[in-house]
């Protein structure tokens, strides 16, 4: 009987696929969704699998005959996270346990409606925000009393240290922007405090006597907590405070597009850096804003000082991590994924798209970015040893970039 059943099984198995499977000597068949290197290696998928995945990531299926050990995954895609819906937005997270190997970040995409507001809360963590949809107010306070209330738009960055509390509200019609946080279990319990809940979890008699009001002013308190709530466009200005607003090198906030970028020797896109070094309140998390013309590559690099997380913003990649004792595997990036990059691991990020710009985050829990170009490195080193390490010609090791391409066209 079971022999029987073998035999159904792989003659309706023919039968449904059979006109359809391609031949291992019919060339490569990555872009097909098949694992297939055309050179006599590989065979057809039979079982269950997601072709539309299959074929947005060819080089799972093993195209790079460089890829070589066990190399874990680095990637995930905000499009496989709950979203969580609220009266005025949405929020969905990535945490260390949608992405393993991020070991020192968290992030999410949040959306908030016009007069939306992200209810006033703060962290145990540093929170860094960037605005790429619409415009938003944000307001905090610190430990001092000193206060911000400033409105940013696309291309605008907020860092609220831990502990800080803060509020986000939408102004345009509809708003969003990139969180990022300085903890990879950013849901843990004791991350984030809400006013509100703290409120209708404290005695009522405390609650009144804590402001000088009658207890029944503290009636209706949402309880529980909404996160995210419908209101109305802030028109009040905040005024008088003790110990001043928080401006200059005190400030939580840094227009990224205000600033020039980095200089880009390779030619191939724009780079902006931001960190303690031109945000002097971003002492914890550092970033880059990447812009890739089409076919361009992010030269080879590593960062010596921590773990890459990445945001794709727009456009498609591919990216090589090799990860030492020859172990190296190639991911393909689209909009709306993120990455984890081993602290230190080799790597680099190449437009794949002919036409269309490749646009990226870089987030380093760090108080700046720092990255060692290969090129630099090797053209900095004495050029004989070079060309023995790598089995080339002296006069090719001679002539290599001693400055950083960065962005190479």
């Amino acid at each position: 009987m079971k022999a029987s059943l073998q035999i159904l099984a792989l003659a309706v198995g023919h039968a449904v696929l059979g006109a359809t499977l391609p031949a291992n000597n019919s060339g490569p068949q990555f872009d097909k969704g098949q694992p297939i290197d055309g050179k006599g290696k590989g065979a057809p998928l039979l079982g269950g699998t997601n072709q539309q995945v299959d074929i947005a990531n060819p080089d799972n299926l093993g195209r790079q005959s460089t890829d070589n050990g066990v190399v874990p995954n680095l990637k995930w895609r905000f499009s496989d996270s709950k979203t969580r819906l609220f009266k005025g937005g949405w929020l969905r997270e990535q945490v260390i346990q949608d992405l393993p190997q991020s070991h020192d970040i968290s992030a999410a995409q949040q959306h908030l409606s016009k007069g939306a507001v992200r209810e006033l809360h703060w962290h145990r963590v540093a929170e860094w925000g960037f605005v790429y949809a619409g415009s938003v107010l944000i307001s905090a306070v610190d430990e001092f009393g000193r206060y911000q209330v400033e409105t940013l738009n696309f291309g605008d960055i907020w860092y609220f240290p831990k502990g800080v509390a803060h509020t986000v509200q939408g102004l345009d019609d509809e708003n969003e922007f990139l969180l990022v946080f300085d903890d990879a279990d950013f849901d843990k319990v004791g991350t984030t405090f809400n006013v509100d809940d703290w409120v209708a979890h404290t005695p009522r008699d405390i609650v009144a006597r804590n402001f000088g009001l009658d207890p029944a002013i503290f009636d209706h308190v949402p309880n529980p907590n909404p996160n995210i709530f419908n209101g109305t466009v802030s028109t009040k200005n905040v005024t008088a405070g003790p110990a001043g607003e928080l401006t200059g090198d005190a400030s939580f906030v840094y227009r990224t597009l205000q600033h020039k970028p980095e200089p880009v020797p390779g030619q191939g896109g724009e780079f902006y850096k931001i960190d303690s070094t031109n945000f002097p309140a971003s002492k914890t998390l550092a970033a880059t804003f990447v812009t890739l013309k089409p076919g361009g590559l992010r030269e080879l690099h590593w960062h010596p000082n921590a773990e890459e997380w990445l945001y794709f913003h727009k456009g498609w990649a591919r990216a090589t991590v090799f990860i030492g004792n020859a172990a190296s595997r190639t991911f393909d990036f689209s909009a709306g994924d993120t990455a984890a990059f081993p602290d230190n691991s080799g790597h680099y990020i190449e437009n794949t798209s002919e036409t269309e710009d490749l646009v990226w985050i870089e987030m380093y829990k760090s108080d700046r970015v720092a990255d060692i170009s290969l090129t630099q490195w090797l053209a900095l080193t004495p050029a004989d040893i070079v060309a023995q390490t790598l089995n080339i010609p002296l006069e090719i090791a001679e002539k290599l970039q001693k400055e950083k391409q960065v962005l190479i066209a």
